[in-house]
């Protein structure tokens, strides 16, 4: 039959479509002059800081101890326009529907150029809490051969460096685009890491996939976590409308020197006490003393 056969039909989908009750909630209506988050860029973006923290690794793998210091100057002049531009369109993204951006003035510009800048004086020490990561990772794994491995082959170390971007994004005020860059690692490497989360020195997750941390988890220092484990919300707490209360901590507290393996659900604003470890497949509810091991019941 004739697409024209349609046409009554496709006309009448649209008018649905476009009734203004339809898409409330759904809609962000954009404004002249105002930059949209662009996902290319957040990729190249995250591409560079990893080629600068990660040098000869990621980017240029010819780059040498001569072609260093060049090729992270190049890099970080790319990085900073780019992280101009899309802090920019996540500081007008941020703005209230219905409220205005002052069409994105110089002064919101200069704002994200000093976040950008800001950002990227804190890549040195980022740099050193990364290299722990990988420390605990090749520590942590008798299959692991180098540090270069972990570093080009391991989902942890990739989603662990995009949420510790990330997670610096979000300290410096800039909404939506750190969890845009933390969705990106749990595409790549299904292990979802919220860009709210604190997480400490030393930090691993072996295999990964399946791994979720929750917004306000507290994760100490020289935690290893299996695959499949969840840090997660027990229940929501609602307000008079009988809508979940945004901002209350609400995840697990993981003290340092904690291991949980693969499978592991632990729930609610509990602490995990310092050298515990949490066996597989073990919902976990209340707090664990420190030292203790916690398996499941033969």
């Amino acid at each position: 039959m004739s697409p024209l056969n349609f046409t009554h039909i496709l006309t009448q989908a649209v008018d649905e479509l476009s009734e203004s009750e339809s898409y409330k909630g759904l809609f962000h209506q954009h404004r002249d002059g105002e930059p949209l988050p662009s996902a290319t860029a957040l990729h190249q973006i995250i591409e560079l800081s990893r080629s600068i923290l990660f040098p000869g690794y990621y980017g240029n793998s010819t780059i040498n101890s001569r072609t260093v210091k060049y090729h992270i100057g190049v890099n970080t002049e790319k990085l900073f326009n780019l992280l101009c531009e899309q802090i920019l369109a996540g500081l007008c993204f941020g703005t209230g529907q219905g409220e205005e951006c002052d069409d994105c003035d110089d002064r919101k510009r200069d704002e994200a150029a000093h976040i950008a800048a800001t950002f990227i004086s804190r890549m040195p020490e980022m740099r050193r809490t990364l290299a722990t990561d990988v420390e605990a990772a090749y520590n942590g794994d008798p299959a692991a051969e180098s540090h270069g491995e972990v570093i080009s082959c391991y989902p942890a170390i990739k989603a662990i460096s995009n949420y510790r971007i990330a997670h610096e994004l979000r300290r410096l005020g800039v909404p939506l685009i750190p969890r845009i860059i933390t969705e990106m690692a749990h595409s790549e490497t299904g292990i979802d890491i919220h860009p709210g989360a604190q997480i400490g020195n030393y930090f691993t997750i072996d295999h990964g996939t399946g791994v979720v941390i929750g917004a306000t988890s507290i994760i100490g220092n020289n935690v290893k976590l299996y695959q499949g484990v969840t840090l997660g919300a027990k229940s929501f707490p609602l307000d008079a409308d009988g809508m979940p209360i945004k901002g209350i901590p609400r995840h697990p507290i993981l003290e340092d020197n904690v291991i949980v393996y693969s499978n592991a659900t632990i729930l609610g604003r509990i602490t995990i006490g310092h050298d515990a470890t949490v066996g597989g497949n073990i919902w976990v509810t209340e707090d664990v003393p420190p030292g203790a091991r916690i398996v499941q019941k033969k």
